[in-house]
């Protein structure tokens, strides 16, 4: 059994380190196209960028563990049941379970890994991401410009170049609008020609312009005269223009800033920012409910203007605790101007309390979304851990039950578990995060799912259920009346 059991892992191993890393290729590939425009154009140097995919294959080991134990664990079996191994195992008297039993501990060993990764180096690498990736957004890009269009990024300048050779990088027709002093188009220069280039500490710009012609309006010294002055023109064959730039270098942001988010913290960290906010939004709450008016104005008015009546005013009794008061009989006996007097406050108030109400729950609102991602993130760290168990029970049997190895069957049937895994998932986090239902039955509602698939496939496996086999279904048809429909069909072929 020893010699069996090795077998069986070294089965395992090869297709699982092979899918583990395709499956995080491709994961970064999407990464990639998803931040693909704030990577481009920032002259960002090679050690920054590998810097940056090396902390984004971090954050998507969460992922790729649960579908490349799928994917591997269906490839094993696949190809044992392919080759008839798992046949003769069988065949020896070794049951499917004791077949699975190494790969289960080494299953929930991939767990317990996959859940130390997610709680206490996924946070470490989620800080130095978000940090990394916010530093390169904030840096500016690298001027380009563009024929035919006017460009900004030149500090003071609005740059046109009608032709760019991208050889000799030479610019030729340019146009350059100088805004240096804060006023409108009053200085103009036109060129034959010219040469962009940024200093290699990226803080100045030098524009190098030849054969070319600066137009600049001359104003009256005199203040009281607001008349412009023919334009003067100033000839040159050669002309630099050096600008000092800003943000064109990369500059590392302080990490402080995103520390105390929901997915730089572990367990024990967002159990404390749980209890912090809760408290918060309790607290919030219970301002908000003192904040609305529900002070008896309206009742001593009725009494105030009754008072104020003429001698045929009604006698005002004071209802005693516990008492029964009739309303609508008080409201009927009083005069048509009391009354509307009555109803004008009681509506101005209720207006007002509607006020505050839609007010305070956008920020109650705002307030509990944010609660329920520091929940949400504490509870998927566990969910995406036992995803990996889970899917070993559901793709190990899978592949003892379709006989097909390789990365052909078991890629097709994997990916679409696994987006129907994800779906799911994502549906259960929504209705979490908006507390359609609760935070536990959201966040595991895939797994209250995809659990007990994992169990029925493992017991039609063990049972060698022919759930694949096309003549089981024909013939559960044909109990239903439909084999007819069937035998037809096959005699027309």
């Amino acid at each position: 059994m020893k010699r069996l059991h090795l077998f069986v892992i070294k089965s395992f191993l090869g297709p699982f380190f092979m899918t583990f890393f395709i499956v995080l290729f491709v994961l970064l590939m999407q990464f990639l196209w998803k931040y693909v425009d704030d990577l481009v154009g920032k002259g960002l140097d090679f050690k920054v960028l590998g810097e940056m995919m090396f902390y984004a294959s971090f954050a998507l080991l969460p992922l790729a563990f649960p579908l490349a134990m799928l994917l591997a664990s269906i490839m094993t079996f696949g190809a044992l049941g392919e080759n008839y191994e798992l046949v003769a195992m069988k065949a020896s008297g070794i049951s499917l379970f004791r077949i699975m039993k190494p790969l289960i501990v080494i299953a929930v060993l991939i767990t317990g890994t996959a859940f130390y990764f997610s709680n206490n180096i996924l946070p470490k690498t989620n800080l130095k991401f978000s940090t990394l990736l916010y530093s390169v957004k904030k840096q500016r890009p690298e001027l380009v410009l563009q024929e035919g269009v006017f460009t900004n990024e030149m500090d003071g300048y609005s740059i046109k170049v009608g032709r760019r050779d991208n050889d000799t990088k030479m610019l030729y027709d340019l146009l350059i609008y100088d805004h240096t002093k804060n006023k409108p188009n009053e200085s103009v220069t036109v060129a034959d020609s010219g040469l962009l280039r940024i200093t290699e500490d990226k803080k100045y710009m030098v524009l190098n312009l030849y054969s070319g012609v600066t137009y600049q309006e001359q104003k009256s010294q005199d203040r009281t005269k607001t008349e412009t002055y023919p334009y003067q023109r100033n000839r040159f064959e050669e002309q630099t223009i050096r600008v000092k730039v800003r943000n064109f270098e990369f500059n590392r942001r302080d990490e402080s800033i995103f520390k105390n988010q929901y997915r730089m913290l572990t367990i024990d960290q967002l159990e404390t920012a749980d209890d912090s906010l809760t408290d918060d939004y309790y607290d919030r709450l219970r301002n908000y409910m003192m904040q609305i008016n529900i002070t008896p104005t309206i009742t001593r008015r009725m009494y105030n203007l009754t008072a104020k009546a003429d001698s045929l005013k009604r006698d005002i009794v004071d209802s005693k605790a516990d008492s029964i008061f009739d309303f609508d009989a008080y409201y009927s006996g009083l005069d048509k101007w009391v009354q509307a007097d009555i109803a004008k406050s009681a509506l101005d108030r209720a207006r007002s309390n509607m006020q505050q109400i839609n007010m305070f729950q956008g920020q109650l609102y705002s307030k509990k979304k944010m609660l329920n991602k520091y929940r949400m993130e504490r509870h998927r760290k566990f969910t995406l851990s036992i995803a990996v168990l889970i899917f070993f029970f559901i793709g190990a049997p899978l592949g003892a039950i379709i006989r097909k190895g390789g990365l052909g069957m078991p890629v097709v049937v994997s990916i679409f578990l696994f987006i129907l895994y994800y779906i799911v998932s994502m549906s259960g986090e929504k209705t979490a995060r908006e507390d359609v239902w609760a935070m536990f039955n959201g966040m595991w509602f895939s797994s209250y799912i995809f659990l007990p698939v994992g169990v029925w496939l493992s017991y039609k496996a063990a049972t060698d259920s022919a759930i694949m086999s096309a003549e089981t279904y024909t013939k559960f048809f044909a109990r239903l009346g439909l084999g007819r429909f069937f035998s037809k069909k096959k005699s027309n072929d």
